[in-house]
């Protein structure tokens, strides 16, 4: 199935171009998803959308499949990436907070985009099992 420029309407590149000098992605689709892209990274965006600030172990309730090794490297990355703040309070014991940036707030429109479709997918999966 090809979908045309003039379906995606007319901001649609003809096609990802050659990196320019400088650049590490050969597409900005790339660049967005080295972002957000991988199992975790979305899903920590969204719960951030939802209610913020969150705490670590707040992440681990809401995720419980995610190892504490593997939530601890994706917030780092975000971070890195200027997509979540992490506030360290100086008390006892100490407390660190996660919320989104002005940047990662961007994201809200697609995360919820993707929540939207992941919606429909679920449903059509679940069509599929009982058709």
């Amino acid at each position: 199935m090809s979908v045309k420029k003039e379906q995606l309407g007319a901001a649609a590149p003809d096609q990802c171009e050659q990196p320019k000098a400088g650049s590490r992605y050969t597409c900005s689709v790339e660049a967005a998803l080295d972002v957000i892209g991988g199992k975790w990274k979305g899903i920590i965006v969204f719960h951030l959308l939802m209610d913020s600030p969150r705490r670590f172990n707040e992440f681990r309730r809401l995720m419980p499949m995610i190892t504490q090794r593997m939530l601890t490297l994706q917030l780092r990355e975000l971070e890195q990436d200027g997509i979540i703040h992490r506030e360290v309070y100086r008390e006892v014991p100490p407390r660190v907070e996660y919320s989104l940036t002005p940047f990662g707030l961007t994201l809200k429109p697609i995360i919820l985009q993707m929540w939207e479709w992941g919606k429909t997918y679920e449903a059509r999966l679940a069509e599929q099992e009982q058709g």
